[in-house]
């Protein structure tokens, strides 16, 4: 019997989330001030206080949920558990959390990480769409006719696509055509790990230049890989893999299975990865940290 810890990527996010950890506890607060010194402003002012469209914004909600999510660890005063991971920028989270990433440089990290993914396709270019009630096989196939590519596998019968907007479009119409039970774009403002974001991979690159990353301090489990990686030039790659390759959630899942992991707890805003994960197995017993 195993444990993991499990971090969210974007979409969990709320205004004014970590506002009470900041008030009440030291360690969290240390962490969401050294977020604000890393990238040389006050983005607690906007996780805080909003406006909710300046907190959705690529570049400010990636860190933010990283900030929010190991505030939320840091406060708990829980040990590491056996293994960690995290779904698209939630494995820099697990990483922090593990100790292989400062916290000041997985800011700037994910700072570097929207810039880039938003330079990488003009605005309105690009669409990410999830799809629903379709196999992930029949997915992949039609994405791979029309152009476009499968974002995240995210449980049996979820699946986001993402590209150009007139192949996502094309995409969608041959999986309705195909029995999908729902297609619906999400409000994203770039196209992610597809494609179209190669420029953004390219310039992870650059930034991961000037990081340092340790060997974790728990077992990471990639979104690339789907298995426990370790070695810190692996992990550095892995990343930058993820820029333009599917998150592949829903096998990573099925891998915790295999390791033995019977324990989940969720740790930062929302539940979505809880809810993923009870929709892939049954033998997994998912809980929510609440500090």
């Amino acid at each position: 019997m195993s444990s993991i810890f499990v971090f969210p990527g974007q979409g969990a996010q709320i205004v004014g989330m970590g506002a009470e950890l900041y008030k009440n506890n030291a360690a969290a607060r240390a962490v969401f001030d050294a977020v604000d010194d890393a990238l040389s402003e006050k983005l607690t002012d906007i996780i805080f206080n909003g406006p909710m469209e300046d907190l959705t914004l690529t570049r400010n909600v990636q860190p933010a949920i990283m900030a929010t999510s190991v505030a939320m660890f840091r406060a708990s005063g829980l040990d590491l558990p056996e293994f960690v991971a995290g779904h698209s920028l939630g494995e820099y989270t697990a990483l922090c959390v593990a100790g292989a990433i400062d916290v000041a440089d997985a800011a700037r990290l994910l700072r570097a990480r929207g810039d880039a993914m938003q330079t990488a396709v003009p605005v309105g270019a690009g669409l990410t769409s999830v799809v629903l009630g379709l196999d992930t096989d029949v997915v992949r196939k039609i994405c791979d006719e029309s152009g476009c590519d499968i974002a995240n596998d995210n449980c049996p019968g979820q699946v986001v696509i993402s590209g150009l907007k007139e192949n996502v479009d094309a995409a969608s119409e041959k999986l309705k055509s195909a029995g999908a039970r729902r297609v619906m774009p999400l409000a994203l403002s770039a196209p992610v790990h597809c494609r179209v974001q190669e420029p953004a991979a390219a310039a992870m690159r650059d930034a991961f230049a000037h990081v340092q990353i340790k060997q974790p301090n728990a077992k990471w489990i990639s979104n690339k890989t789907c298995s426990v990686i370790d070695d810190p030039d692996e992990i550095k790659n892995a990343l930058i893999y993820q820029m333009t390759h599917t998150v592949r959630w829903r096998e990573s899942v099925l891998e915790m299975v295999n390791l033995g992991i019977t324990d989940a707890v969720e740790i930062g805003p929302g539940n979505v990865l809880g809810g993923l994960i009870s929709r892939t197995t049954d033998k997994i017993n998912v809980q929510k940290l609440e500090v």
